[in-house]
């Protein structure tokens, strides 16, 4: 699963049944996903924070097919991602 390339970790529900946080370490970013639920859009809009849980950017409007793979490309895709996978576990 993709979602595991991204170092998943912490999981927590958010009050009020409004969505969840994560903590990740991809290669694009490292620190806390918010994925909220905005019930009059039917809409989630996804918030990357710092540890120190300041805003560091937000993307909004994400129809949920697309959560897994806008998060991908906010955390962890780089346009030379197989280049740095290779490098990391020493792949030629």
């Amino acid at each position: 699963m993709v979602v595991f390339s991204w170092g998943f970790h912490r999981p927590t529900a958010l009050p009020d049944d409004k969505g969840l946080a994560f903590k990740v370490d991809g290669f694009k970013y490292k620190g806390w996903v918010f994925v909220k639920y905005n019930e009059g859009k039917d809409l989630f809009d996804i918030e990357l924070c710092g540890n120190d849980m300041t805003i560091i950017s937000v993307i909004e409007d994400v129809y949920f097919d697309q959560l897994v793979n806008v998060i991908d490309h906010a955390v962890e895709r780089t346009s030379d991602y197989v280049k740095q996978v290779k490098k990391l576990y020493n792949i030629q």
